[in-house]
C-alpha cells in the first residue's frame, strides 16, 4: 500500500478532513495526517480519533533528537488546504514547522507533491504569493490554483464545500503515476 502524508493549514476545508482521510484510504492510501500548529489547535478535540481514523498519530511537531520515525515513509505528500502562510513559507524555504519542513525536504527527495492553497482574492493579490506558486511549480509541485484547482473568493465569502478536495486526490494519484 502507497504512503499518503495529507499536510493541512488553517483553513475552513480543514473541517472536512475525516471525510478526506476515508476517500483516499477509499483510493488505496495508507493516510498519514500531519497539521500546521494552528491547525492542530482548530482540530484539538478530534486529533485521537483522526489518529485512529488512519492508524497514525497525527503530527503537528518535530519529532525529538533519538526518537524513532513513527510514519511509514511518504509515496506522495497533498498540501491541503495551503494557506498563505503555508505557501509562502514553503517556497521560501522557511522550515520551521513540522509540515513545512517536511515538505521543503520532499522536493529534494523528488517525492511527488500535490498543494492546493486555499486564500482569498486579498492575499492573492499579495505579490509574493504568486512568486511562490511559480516556485512551487518551478520545484515540480503540481500547485492546483486557478480554474483547474482552487479559485480565490472575496475575503469572507468563501464556501468551504467547494474546496476541490476529489481534484486534489485524484492529482496526487496523477504525480505518483508521473513518476
Amino acid at each position: 500500500m502507497s504512503t499518503l502524508y495529507l499536510f493541512a493549514s488553517a483553513a475552513e476545508p480543514v473541517f472536512d478532513i475525516a471525510r478526506v482521510i476515508e476517500d483516499a484510504q477509499a483510493d488505496g492510501w495508507d493516510v498519514c495526517l500531519g497539521l500546521t500548529p494552528t491547525a492542530a489547535r482548530w482540530l484539538a478535540g478530534s486529533l485521537d480519533g483522526l489518529a485512529v481514523l488512519t492508524g497514525h498519530p497525527v503530527r503537528w511537531d518535530y519529532r525529538l533528537p533519538g526518537e524513532p520515525d513513527v510514519w511509514p515513509a511518504a509515496s506522495a505528500v497533498l498540501v491541503a488546504p495551503a494557506t498563505f502562510n503555508t505557501v509562502n513559507r514553503w517556497a521560501l524555504g522557511i522550515a520551521d514547522t513540522f509540515v513545512v519542513g517536511v515538505v521543503a525536504e520532499g522536493i529534494g527527495k523528488g517525492i511527488p507533491m500535490v498543494a492546493v492553497p486555499c486564500v482569498n482574492a486579498a492575499y492573492a493579490q499579495h505579490p509574493q504569493f504568486e512568486r511562490s506558486v511559480e516556485t512551487l511549480r518551478g520545484a515540480g509541485v503540481s500547485v492546483l490554483y486557478g480554474e483547474d484547482g482552487f479559485v480565490s473568493h472575496q475575503p469572507g465569502e468563501g464556501a468551504p464545500g467547494l474546496f476541490p478536495w476529489r481534484r486534489a486526490l485524484d492529482a496526487v494519484r496523477e504525480a505518483v503515476v508521473a513518476g
